[in-house]
């Protein structure tokens, strides 16, 4: 089974290259973040076409996060975390494909530091971490834009992005203790020293000519699904291709 996370940074936008992405690499499951519609205006018959049935949890303009499945049905469990009725930003999207429970996350960017931004996305990856501890103990997979760089490793120059929110320490600390839990970052732990090749977000066209990339999307595996885990990549390609999302697709494969 391929899994797969692609923050499309606007669905309808670049519906072409989801579409080809779709196509050529037949993700088993898919999540989307960023999609930025409305649940009204999801544009689901498209995708279904594609061979995907999808569930989705949207915002007008803003954020907003899906499920794909070319296997079973999705069958929604969640949309949003607990102990948040007052948040409005459509993040968290929980569903079962078959004996699988998928998540997929977008995690709040945070910037500027300090700001109400920040405390925002602090309070949420604790939030998010609570309602994690209670699925780690099932066959769940994790995937989505966590908006922090966990390492130095991970960013062509940490140096330069210091004072950026996916760098500050309490975001990487909050990501040290999710995997505490027992979650398993599959990209790292199948390449412990990777750079280049595990990036999966370039700020701009320039930066992915020059490879200048982060790596801040990731597919994370519960203890017991991670024995099971046989490969794990990045389609960078796809930064490179016309009217591209500024992320690329990463991906896990497992037995």
């Amino acid at each position: 089974m391929k899994v797969a996370t692609f923050n499309v940074n606007g669905v309808k936008g670049r519906m072409p290259r989801l579409l080809e992405w779709l196509s050529e690499t037949r993700p088993d499951v898919a999540c989307l973040q960023e999609i930025k519609t409305g649940d009204a205006t999801f544009p689901y018959d498209v995708i279904e076409a594609a061979g995907y049935q999808v569930v989705w949890h949207g915002q007008p303009r803003h954020h907003g996060v899906a499920i794909l499945s070319r296997l079973a049905a999705p069958e929604e469990v969640r949309r949003g975390l607990p102990g948040g009725d007052a948040d409005e930003q459509a993040r968290y999207l929980e569903a079962d494909v078959g004996p699988l429970r998928v998540a997929s996350v977008y995690l709040p960017n945070g910037n500027p530091v300090p700001s109400d931004n920040f405390a925002y996305k602090l309070q949420w990856f604790k939030r998010f971490n609570a309602h994690a501890r209670t699925l780690v103990d099932r066959d769940v997979v994790l995937c989505g834009d966590f908006n922090v760089v966990p390492t130095n490793i991970d960013i062509y120059n940490a140096g330069t992005w210091r004072f950026d929110a996916v760098l500050q320490p309490e975001a990487r600390q909050a990501y040290r203790r999710l995997l505490a839990q027992g979650w398993v970052d599959s990209a790292r732990h199948l390449n412990p020293q990777g750079r280049e090749e595990l990036y999966t977000f370039w700020v701009s066209g320039y930066a992915f000519g020059r490879n200048a990339g982060f790596r801040m999307d990731f597919v994370l595996l519960s203890p017991g699904l991670s024995a099971k885990l046989r490969a794990a990549g990045v389609d960078a390609e796809y930064r490179g291709r016309e009217r591209p999302s500024d992320h690329a697709p990463a991906w896990v494969e497992l037995g």
